[in-house]
């Protein structure tokens, strides 16, 4: 703002005049709009999908581990019940049990790099589809709206809540989502 002192050779005190800067239309909305991206993310039916996907898939991989250990639990209790009870006739039987158990872990470990590396990149791949589809849906969007930015919430310390179009995209998106499902 621009602060203007007049000056006057009369006895009275210079008194500043503070000049605002207004839009040029008072009471119109600035031209840009945001979205809170985390209540998309929450209520964006693909994303909803893809977070129960995700969901399955962490499911499954932890109940494939724990296969894995129930395993190696059992035949680290057959061996000590065999030590035990004398079970182990020659070293080379339990030096055999041993290997047989080394292997199961190298096993359940390669596994479990496997399944996270596949559920790493699924996850990464289910974003992607996310972001790319929430952007080719805000593009469509502003063709008709026009503003000149859109913004994410989160991005703003401070943002006038009348300029919130998060719910008319989460409708848009699931519009179009649900046409697309079908």
């Amino acid at each position: 703002s621009t602060v203007m002192v007049s000056c006057n050779d009369s006895k009275q005190d210079a008194k500043p005049a503070v000049k605002t800067a207004k839009t040029e239309k008072a009471g119109n909305l600035p031209n840009y709009r945001y979205v809170d991206l985390d209540s998309v993310l929450a209520k964006y039916n693909l994303a909803k999908d893809y977070n129960e996907e995700m969901m399955r898939m962490q499911a499954s991989m932890e109940s494939t581990m724990k296969k894995h250990e129930t395993r190696i639990q059992s035949l680290a209790n057959t061996m000590q019940n065999k030590m035990n009870n004398n079970g182990y006739l020659t070293q080379e039987s339990y030096e055999l049990d041993q290997r047989s158990m080394a292997n199961m872990q190298n096993e359940a470990q390669k596994q479990a790099a496997t399944l996270q590396n596949t559920f790493d990149q699924q996850v990464l791949q289910a974003q992607k589809n996310v972001n790319d589809s929430i952007n080719a849906f805000i593009n469509d969007y502003n063709k008709s709206r026009g503003y000149d930015a859109i913004l994410f919430k989160a991005a703003t310390l401070y943002i006038n809540p009348d300029l919130d179009i998060t719910d008319e995209v989460i409708e848009g998106l699931n519009a179009r989502y649900n046409k697309v499902k079908k």
